[in-house]
């Protein structure tokens, strides 16, 4: 863990230095990570300082201000003041009409990771994948057979209600590294959340296409 040291401003006009965690964080206004500039610090010293920052975007450089609590004699980094004006991710009609609650869920779990809560994202990401899978099985089965798929584990789901090899595959392999969010050891040590996110978005893809290819041969049959 780095450290940098930044001027420090007292109410009665003193100044002098603190050290505070160099961390990557993300700008409020073009949204990019990066390390900012460090300008100076203010507030309370014995509980935290909020530090005016600059991002080092060059077609950005806004400034905004950070939050530091002071831990252990040091200052680690917090959140950006005001809190972030957090993206939402937008998914397409196919996955939107197939399962509106899988894109409640990424979202929250999106959310989440805006906000660098690194430890709980990944289990919502897994979550919305099963509910995504499940209701993707749903779309294509009879009401009778749907509450069984709900009750049943998700990898024998993709196991033995999926026939796509491409959906099956993928949507297994994000389920390997979705479990290794909600485990306490990991299996996967070299697969980490930005894995998990790329499977989710590529299994979307797939059931895109098996859609938009099912819809096609329906509305053009061999004649």
């Amino acid at each position: 863990m780095e450290y940098t040291n930044v001027r420090y401003k007292g109410v009665n006009g003193s100044e002098s230095s603190r050290d505070i965690q160099r961390a990557s964080v993300r700008c409020p206004f073009c949204k990019i990570q990066m390390i900012p500039k460090y300008l100076y610090s203010c507030g309370n010293k014995d509980i935290g300082v909020g530090v005016f920052c600059q991002c080092t975007n060059p077609s950005c450089e806004k400034p905004f201000l950070s939050e530091y609590i002071l831990k252990n004699n040091m200052y680690m980094y917090s959140r950006v003041l005001p809190n972030l004006s957090l993206d939402k991710k937008e998914f397409g009609e196919i996955i939107s009409e197939i399962s509106p609650i899988f894109c409640d869920i990424y979202n929250q779990a999106y959310a989440a990771q805006q906000m660098n809560l690194s430890q709980i994202c990944g289990v919502g990401y897994r979550k919305a994948l099963e509910f995504l899978i499940k209701d993707y099985i749903m779309s294509g089965i009879d009401d009778d057979k749907k509450d069984g798929i709900k009750q049943k584990n998700l990898a024998k789901c993709i196991k033995e209600d999926i026939s796509s090899p491409n959906i099956k595959a993928v949507a297994a392999r994000a389920t390997w590294i979705g479990n290794d969010e909600t485990h306490y050891v990991r299996k996967w040590e070299d697969k980490d959340i930005k894995d998990l996110i790329g499977m989710i978005d590529l299994t979307i893809r797939w059931i895109e296409s098996e859609v938009e290819t099912k819809r096609l041969l329906e509305e053009m049959p061999m004649p």
